[in-house]
């Protein structure tokens, strides 16, 4: 129940997004439009000679701030479509058009029963009603709803589409059915909403305001914990979901501004911006769900980076340098904090405590000092500029976040310089020597090689995402697929990180993560996953996040043609001749403590000295190297060969026990066309232990392969079962190598 409730929450947070993500644009317009109109800031930079009014920039940056503040007046209806796109599966345009269909429908209800009642009279707003519970949206008199009303629409429309929108009608109403049928629907039903509004919103208003008095009651602890909560949520996606409320609703605080009841703290913020002649200093109890952002993302969370930085062992100081401060100038520059907090939180979570803890008590602090920033999506030094800086000392106090920001520095620095030392946190560049400095990224290279392997090994490698062989019994790739995988490996990784196309059942993103569904959470892979460069990946039930940053969206558009273009999960061609083969079974019947021994005679050493990433990182699964001396590669076990790659330079083989084992000679060596290597099986062929499997032309690929390091590797082994390697240096055929124990 937890984990559906989860999913619910993080569908609802992810569609939240759409609607946001135009904020920045809509509030940098209202920004410059207003700042330099302002006949004050007009006079201080001596800009009336070129920004006075009658000038031609002077019309121009009216019209920005127009436009800005259009998008802030119609933020219910941009939620009630942003919603309802983001909650539909499919056909999602449908739902957009619906969702506008019934904002319309919902209101003019509203309004006829205003009139019926005797709250309006001959078009105004009668007497005897209680200001602030009636005003307009698109030109129609209604409650006083806010975002809420467009989110009432957005969740129940997409309810109404995912239900309705594949509906077959009888064949003389066949017309209406289908996508045609969702407006329909949505228009008689929000008839019915509108009138049920009527009765139970004045009821919810009174309790919206009743909490926000009280939220606003409880003062400075109240914004601590403001704080504290919103931080805490960040790992799980959900804080969105949080501080929408308090942003864009009466929770966050109500006033009167221009003349008009405003809700919400950023909208008063902007309301009061608009009208910043009128206004000596803006109100800090609206800013207080925001200010205190400018701190510990401009100032804070960078102290943590230097300590992070100090603290690295002297060989990866560099590598950790470039990798933190790159993470530390997204935070500054753009209030993206994700990459700098995912570097720690997976690795240190007891850091990520105390980041919650101070970057709570920011909030608090900010509202003490009575700073009062605005801010369209976070807080990030180009919002400080515009709704800090820009708007001078005396409305904003923003001069006081420099001080408190050099404070915080220090105290994150100094803290987390501490704690690292001290629990020995592996942070970025203090891992354990044979593991690369991250932070919990990678390079696009690095996907595409996940992906190559991948394709030229068995595709689906590991139990976790090999689905698409055992599920469907494929055991060809389809060119088109090829071709996918080429133009677009990141998509491709994803898609087997995901657990194959089958495996996934919504797409969606937010600002910085990819948000899925996957009908079977233990086929995914976190590890394929962070290769194609995400910060992180968080999994609750059905619902998997991976945190890529800002470019989200641009992954999330490839990931969706990607999986429209394929026609199923991509399977590896193997000779199998005409019969299907189960080429990775489900090794269920392992127990117990069993031994390998090694299929070649060469140098053994541990997996994670594998020049190829993808093999180093246990991408493909668990094992070793062997790098041969010898030409010819033998049978590990008794048992039968499962596959063998039509370029030669890989077989897969199933003990009788039901161990997988994929043995591949050399990195890279698909490029050789099967050159240098002599094939002496077959599939399904039934071999002893010693049997000769592959010649190899030692030479020839000791002069053409980047390497002739051979992973060893264990695709499917149970999550209750561990690989140990038993011999390193000088091995011979036949040596015990590996041993397999019950954890």
């Amino acid at each position: 129940m937890k984990d559906r409730v989860f999913g619910v929450l993080q569908r609802v947070g992810r569609s939240f997004m759409l609607p946001i993500a135009i904020l920045p644009v809509a509030g940098l317009l209202m920004g410059i439009g207003s700042s330099f109109t302002n006949e004050t800031t007009l006079e201080t930079y001596r800009l009336t000679r070129f920004l006075g009014e009658g000038t031609i920039l002077h019309a121009l940056l009216v019209i920005m701030n127009d436009v800005g503040s259009v998008v802030f007046d119609n933020l219910p209806l941009l939620f009630a479509i942003g919603v309802a796109i983001g909650m539909g599966k499919k056909e999602k345009e449908v739902a957009a058009l619906s969702a506008v269909i019934a904002y319309f429908v919902m209101n003019a209800a509203i309004r006829a029963m205003l009139e019926i009642n005797g709250k309006l009279v001959d078009g105004e707003i009668a007497e005897s009603v209680l200001e602030g519970t009636v005003t307009t949206s698109c030109g129609i008199y209604t409650l006083q709803m806010g975002v809420f009303g467009g989110i009432i629409v957005g969740l129940g429309v997409a309810a109404l589409h995912n239900r309705f929108y594949r509906i077959q009608l009888p064949n003389a109403l066949s017309f209406f059915g289908g996508t045609r049928f969702v407006p329909i629907i949505s228009t008689v039903v929000y008839m019915f909403v509108g009138i049920l509004l009527y009765f139970v919103w004045p009821i919810v208003q009174t309790g919206i305001y009743g909490l926000g008095g009280l939220v606003t009651r409880s003062g400075y602890i109240g914004t601590l914990i403001f704080g504290l909560i919103k931080r805490a949520l960040i790992p799980f996606g959900l804080h969105h979901v949080f501080y929408m409320p308090f942003w864009q609703t009466a929770l966050g605080g109500t006033m009167e501004v221009a003349g008009r009841i405003v809700e919400g703290g950023q909208n008063i913020f902007f309301a009061q911006l608009a009208d910043s002649a009128n206004i000596e200093h803006f109100s800090a109890d609206a800013t207080r769900y925001f200010s205190g952002e400018f701190i510990f993302m401009i100032f804070d969370l960078p102290g943590a980076a230097l300590a992070m930085y100090q603290c690295a062992k002297p060989e990866k100081k560099k590598q950790a340098g470039g990798l933190l401060l790159s993470a530390a100038l997204t935070c500054m520059a753009t209030g993206i904090t994700e990459p700098l907090e995912f570097s720690f939180l997976f690795v240190a979570p007891a850091l990520f405590a105390v980041q919650v803890v101070l970057a709570g008590s920011c909030y608090m602090v900010a509202h003490m000092l009575n700073i009062a920033i605005g801010l369209t999506f976070s807080g990030g030094f180009l919002d400080f500029f515009l709704f800090g800086i820009l708007q001078g000392n005396a409305k904003t106090n923003w001069l006081l976040v420099i001080p408190v920001g050099v404070i915080y520095f220090f105290l994150y620095y100094f803290l987390f310089r501490f704690l690292i030392r001290k629990f020995d946190f592996k942070t970025p560049g203090r891992e354990d020597d044979e593991t690369d400095v991250k932070l919990y990224t990678r390079a696009d290279v690095n996907a595409k090689s996940a992906v190559d392997k991948g394709a030229v090994s068995g595709g689906r490698i590991g139990e976790k995402a090999n689905t698409g062989i055992r599920n469907g019994g494929e055991t060809s790739v389809r060119a088109g697929n090829e071709r996918m995988d080429e133009n677009d490996p990141v998509s491709a990784a994803i898609t087997q990180g995901l657990g194959g196309k089958s495996n996934i059942e919504d797409v969606d993103c937010c600002a910085t993560r990819l948000r899925c569904t996957v009908a079977d959470p233990s086929k995914v892979s976190d590890a394929l996953l962070r290769s194609t460069g995400a910060s992180g990946v968080i999994r609750k039930g059905k619902g998997v996040q991976v945190i890529y940053g800002p470019n989200v969206t641009v992954i999330k558009s490839n990931l969706e043609n990607y999986l429209e273009a394929i026609l199923a999960d991509a399977i590896v061609t193997a000779d199998y001749g005409s019969e299907p083969s189960d080429v990775y079974r489900k090794n269920d019947v392992i127990s117990g403590n069993r031994i390998i021994h090694s299929p070649m005679t060469g140098i053994a050493a541990p997996l994670a000295t594998c020049p190829d990433p993808a093999f180093a990182e246990g991408i493909m699964g668990d094992g070793a190297v062997v790098t041969p001396t010898d030409p010819l590669v033998r049978a590990p076990e008794d048992g039968e060969i499962d596959f063998v790659f039509d370029t030669k330079h890989a077989v897969g083989f199933l003990t009788d026990s039901g161990i997988s084992i994929l043995i591949h000679i050399g990195i890279d060596t698909v490029e050789l066309k099967g050159k240098g290597f002599e094939v002496l099986v077959s599939p399904r062929d039934k071999v002893k232990q010693g049997t000769p499997l592959l010649r190899l032309d030692l030479e020839y690929l000791q002069e053409h392969a980047a390497s002739m390091v051979s992973p060893v590797l264990f695709a499917e082994l149970p999550e209750n079962q561990k690989i140990t390697l038993l011999k390193e240096g000088e091995v011979q055929v036949g040596d015990a190598l590996f041993q397999i124990e019950e954890n």
